[in-house]
């Protein structure tokens, strides 16, 4: 098989080109702009499977910016699809079922058909990433929208770098008791995901939540523990009461907005809830329907995202 992937320079993208290359399969890495007609012409002959990974996530840019990337090179994607007869795989994120409604739901209890809430005006990537899925899911092309959480990992410029900072000081805020399982899944079990869905033949759209590593699950506690045994740093906990971290993260998203108005302003009234909630998002359909078993335990993603580091 001949993929084509998209947004290979990035988190996402450059673990899926190793892990195709490992399986032996003949990778094409993307070269130009996603939203380019022509550039998706010429690397678009020859191709049997599209990862379509190239997003806008972070950056502090205006909406029209995220639709143009992450809406119209979907639509791109779906156009070289269609014409080249190509199994499309889509990077999706769980951020399409908003950022609060999940966590309120509690344990477990979000699936792939769990409804849709309410998504900020200001949070561009999750309102993008909506609006790409459903170009996708009305394409009526035979094609997988694969949904990681927050992903953490080698190359990881956001969720892991920030989490090393943070505990290279010595000192980290303690929010609960830290007994929850953090929603987050480590960036080579998202990617043996990708390369699950690009081998089954699917019927119609389907959407696959990839939100957990390999067991066991570790504790809030334990993830921030083998993060600091990894780069060898003692860390103190400080306790944080629960109520003054929301009104800490409710001040931090509101000046967030003011400074920058996209990156992840979102995140501030959902971020106590990432911290202290259990992990909202249940990944079985992939399990029975793919046969994907996240070939990484945390403690080994952990060691293997510090190294690289």
């Amino acid at each position: 098989m001949t993929v084509l992937v998209t947004g290979g320079r990035g988190l996402v993208g450059s673990h899926v080109i190793e892990a195709l290359r490992a399986a032996g399969e003949d990778v094409r890495t993307f070269n130009g702009d996603v939203s380019d007609p022509d550039a998706w012409r010429r690397m678009g002959g020859g191709i049997s499977g599209i990862v379509h990974a190239a997003a806008r996530v972070a950056q502090r840019l205006p909406f029209a910016e995220f639709e143009r990337v992450n809406v119209g090179g979907t639509g791109l994607a779906v156009e070289t699809a269609r014409a080249t007869g190509a199994r499309l795989v889509h990077v999706s994120s769980v951020a399409v079922f908003g950022r609060s409604a999940a966590f309120a739901a509690g344990a477990g209890a979000v699936d792939e058909d769990f409804p849709f809430g309410a998504i900020p005006e200001h949070d561009f990537y999750a309102r993008t990433k909506r609006m790409a899925e459903a170009v996708v899911r009305d394409s009526e092309l035979s094609a997988a929208a694969i949904r990681p959480n927050v992903i953490y990992g080698e190359r990881d410029k956001l969720f892991t770098a920030r989490v090393i900072k943070v505990l290279r000081t010595g000192i980290m805020p303690r929010i609960g008791p830290g007994t929850n399982h953090l929603s987050c899944v480590y960036v080579g079990n998202v990617a043996a995901a990708i390369v699950a869905a690009l081998g089954k033949r699917i019927p119609g759209f389907r959407a696959y939540n990839i939100t957990a590593d390999a067991p066991p699950a570790l504790t809030e506690r334990e993830f921030m523990e083998a993060f600091a045994e990894g780069l060898g740093v003692r860390v103190r906990r400080i306790p944080v009461p629960v109520f003054v971290a929301r009104v800490g993260a409710g001040l931090w998203a509101r000046w967030l907005r003011l400074r920058d108005p996209v990156g992840y302003a979102g995140l501030g009234a959902a971020a106590v809830g990432f911290i202290t909630g259990e992990n909202p998002y249940t990944d079985a359909r992939v399990h029975r329907e793919l046969g994907w078993t996240p070939p990484f335990d945390t403690r080994t993603a952990v060691r293997r995202s510090v190294a690289a580091f």
